[in-house]
């Protein structure tokens, strides 16, 4: 700012009213120092503005590199975050960089508040950050913690997903497991409730999996190999999210099966890579926008008020019917 104020030649405080865009300042000398800033590559620096107020106006974000679904989580985060005069900082895990090393860079970068996409934290670890910090998990509930919490109902996804499949003549459906991923224990609880209500129990089989492409392409081996070894593919399988499924979808048709004629496949989640496919991606619709909504708006407001009880907010989720679905192949006589 010196630096400016001597070139423009005026005076450094009159510098500070100009870059704060407060009243002071002719339109003459405003235009002046703001093209000796430009000339001199000089920025304000708005982080050290914020910390000698005694606030950061921050809000980090862990989020996770290949789930393409955080990736519109926080596409959705800063058009709130801006709307509500707060700056996004991001974080990733990654293979060797976990949930603590992301979130300790956000907090030691003066973050306010922390979003987590997909936490995998023990119960207890998520608690303590709570404590410490205003944080808010997407897409897990972790009633027993001092956090926030914003997720879709998995249950009514799942059972969206098996009544339609259940009326274009599926019966041998099988269910790909998230693992440890979030949502993935509901989905599974939901999954096998729907096959026994439908009167399907003897056919119930649930994969282990997670929700990456590999897990998704290892299942597609074995079916295909149970297949070669006298055992009928499934009609259908319910995968944990978007990219299991895309895994999935990658080892069949490589083999030479046509979906969705010899088998259906139906994500979760309605990542922005779903309809991208050559045939899109049926899937289990999460209104990725709305929930970044929320979990900002929960940040905000708990920074405001740090007595609030933590909160819930739980959305409807919508299964959305692309190309990968259709009535189930005939039996064989």
């Amino acid at each position: 700012m010196a630096d400016v104020a001597a070139k423009a030649g005026v005076s450094r405080a009159l510098v500070s009213i100009i870059f704060r865009d407060q009243p002071g300042a002719s339109q003459e000398t405003r235009e002046r120092v703001l093209r000796v800033a430009d000339e001199i590559g000089y920025r304000p620096d708005n982080a050290a503005r914020l910390l000698a107020r005694g606030r950061s106006r921050t809000l980090g974000v862990m989020f996770t590199v290949h789930q393409t679904f955080h990736a519109d989580l926080v596409e959705g985060m800063y058009p709130e975050a801006e709307r509500l005069g707060y700056e996004v900082l991001l974080s990733a895990t990654a293979q060797g960089r976990g949930e603590v090393k992301a979130v300790e860079a956000l907090l030691s970068h003066r973050c306010e508040a922390v979003i987590l996409l997909g936490p995998d934290s023990a119960v207890a670890d998520l608690d303590a950050l709570g404590h410490r910090t205003v944080a808010v998990s997407v897409g897990r509930r972790v009633p027993q913690a001092r956090v926030d919490s914003v997720h879709t109902a998995e249950g009514k996804g799942i059972r969206q997903a098996m009544d339609y499949l259940v009326e274009l003549g599926h019966r041998r459906i099988v269910h790909i497991d998230g693992g440890r991923g979030p949502g993935s224990a509901e989905r599974r609880r939901a999954y096998r409730a729907a096959m026994r209500r439908h009167g399907l129990e003897s056919g119930l089989r649930v994969i282990p999996g997670d929700h990456t492409e590999q897990s998704g392409i290892e299942t597609g081996r074995l079916l295909l190999a149970e297949r070669d070894g006298g055992q009928p593919l499934p009609t259908a399988v319910l995968a944990g999210n978007d990219r299991c499924a895309m895994g999935l979808l990658m080892a069949l048709t490589r083999a030479g099966v046509e979906v969705p004629r010899d088998l259906s496949v139906v994500g979760y989640d309605d990542s922005h890579l779903s309809h991208l496919m050559p045939i899109g991606l049926t899937t289990v619709r999460q209104d990725a926008v709305l929930m970044a909504e929320h979990a900002v708006r929960f940040a905000v407001e708990r920074l405001e008020d740090r007595e609030l009880e933590p909160r819930e907010a739980v959305l409807d989720p919508k299964l959305v019917v692309r190309g990968t679905s259709g009535p189930a192949p005939e039996e064989p006589a």
